[in-house]
């Protein structure tokens, strides 16, 4: 199994494509497993001849657990922020940026291309911050700055993320069938997967982890996180927002706020697009990310 001790964790990660190609670590979203970043897709990158990593961030997947420190209370995450109180959370978003860079350093990389979509944009972002030598260009999608003042997602799309999901140990088709539900909801309305696809993704992923406290902390971890958009102003390197102008869960204007703070981003909105990478616009979301990366 393909796992490093790196940042005082092991990370599970896989590689895809050529090794003398321009390393891209590619970080994914708030309880989903590397697995989201679908192969076709990892495909398409190698076949540009990238030398893609993908990693399963840390309380996910094949990666270390957190289980011991049991289940974040958000309100109190909410009220400790609101009066600046220290956070008492296992770890924070910048914890689990500088899990990348162990990982990098565990493969002996000295700079990536750092893509991330939701909250792994949030994690992209304080990798380029936080450890600027390491990132080559980064591409942030469907994420935002931790702006408290940005439009939050509708109480449908919220409702449907946070919902307690059946146990698929004693439910299986039950657990399947909220995937797809929670699909319906906050996917591509211009784009639909068809549910049968959703349902094969969320059957492999659940087969291969089922760690649903894992997505607790990681959204505690999200709640906590600071207004990036100073640190943000400071970035050189090349830099690539992309947002589905309708996402419900991560409205555009988070993506815009993104590209606002950086005067020289590009900023790429796609219609029909929602919170979710589905497979027509694999080619799209790619040459989006080629935008950053062909500018260093």
């Amino acid at each position: 199994m393909p796992t490093i001790n790196a940042n005082g964790i092991e990370i599970y990660h896989d590689i895809t494509g050529p090794e003398d190609g321009a390393p891209m670590v590619l970080i994914s979203g708030v309880g989903t497993q590397s697995t989201r970043w679908y192969d076709p897709f990892v495909a398409e990158l190698a076949g540009r001849g990238y030398r893609v990593i993908r990693m399963d961030n840390r309380d996910i997947g094949l990666s270390t657990k957190f289980t011991e420190h049991g289940e974040p209370d958000f309100a109190e995450v909410l009220r400790r922020k609101a009066e600046g109180l220290p956070q008492d959370l296992p770890y924070s978003l910048s914890d689990m940026a500088a899990d990348v860079v162990g990982l990098l350093d565990a493969l002996g990389i000295a700079q990536a291309h750092v893509v991330g979509a939701s909250m792994g944009g949030m994690i992209a972002q304080l990798v380029a911050i936080e450890h600027p030598a390491r990132v080559l260009s980064l591409t942030s999608i469907f994420s935002n700055t931790g702006n408290a003042d940005l439009p939050a997602g509708t109480p449908e799309a919220r409702a449907a993320l946070t919902r307690p999901k059946p146990d698929p140990m004693s439910d299986r088709d039950g657990f399947l069938d909220a995937i797809v539900a929670l699909n319906g909801v906050i996917g591509s309305p211009g784009y639909p997967v068809p549910a049968q696809d959703v349902r094969r993704g969320a059957a492999a992923d659940l087969d291969r982890s089922w760690h649903p406290t894992g997505f607790t902390r990681q959204y505690a971890a999200i709640l906590a996180t600071r207004d990036r958009r100073a640190e943000l102003s400071r970035l050189t390197i090349p830099v690539t927002v992309i947002h589905g102008v309708d996402d419900p869960l991560v409205p555009v204007t988070g993506g815009r706020d993104t590209a606002a703070q950086i005067s020289h981003a590009t900023l790429i909105e796609i219609e029909g697009m929602g919170h979710n990478i589905p497979p027509a616009l694999n080619t799209r979301i790619i040459d989006g990310i080629e935008t950053a990366t062909r500018a260093t």
